[in-house]
């Protein structure tokens, strides 16, 4: 049986604050808060450096430099009409899980942003994964209501682990 959330550590001080258990947690808890089995579903969480997030930002949005979390959805799932709901992702079985895509995190930008927020640093990833799964589900920050939807959902999810609103 595939794990929900594979997770890769390209840059060990992700060790400092327990990536896998993070994801694995930040994932259960969107994925409860949107009514979708954990079971049937998997991603792939990558920890690594600033340098190779920007590779990586600058070879698929064209823009070479850091950010703090970059996401690939296995397929558009987007709303068509603004404010809309994305389409639900198929859901495999155990043996074959359908696959939502991939996430990325940069340590260098993560901590800096942190720490100027004035957050413990698990909290902000934790925020990060889970705005990276809903990006792998079709939601959006680009339009207006799309991120009215996309933002109300990040607060009650991380409200759900006794997070602070990111966005207040």
């Amino acid at each position: 049986m595939e794990p929900l959330v594979d997770v890769v550590i390209e840059d060990d001080r992700w060790d400092a604050v327990e990536l896998e258990s993070l994801a694995e947690c930040a994932i259960r808890a969107a994925l409860t808060g949107l009514g979708l089995p954990e079971a049937g579903l998997t991603l792939c969480v990558m920890g690594c450096d600033d340098a190779r997030i920007a590779v990586l930002n600058g070879a698929f949005r064209g823009k070479a430099k850091p950010t703090n979390v970059l996401s690939w959805p296995s397929r558009d799932r987007s709303a068509a009409a603004e404010g809309g709901a994305p389409e639900a992702p198929e859901i495999g079985d155990a043996a074959e899980p359908e696959s939502l895509g991939d996430i990325a995190l940069a340590w260098e930008t993560c901590l800096h942003e942190a720490e100027a927020a004035g957050k413990p640093l698990a909290e902000h990833v934790t925020h990060l994964i889970v705005h990276g799964l809903l990006h792998l589900l079709g939601y959006d920050h680009v339009r207006e209501g799309d991120a009215a939807v996309m933002e109300a959902l990040e607060v009650r999810i991380l409200a759900s682990l006794g997070l602070s609103d990111p966005y207040s």
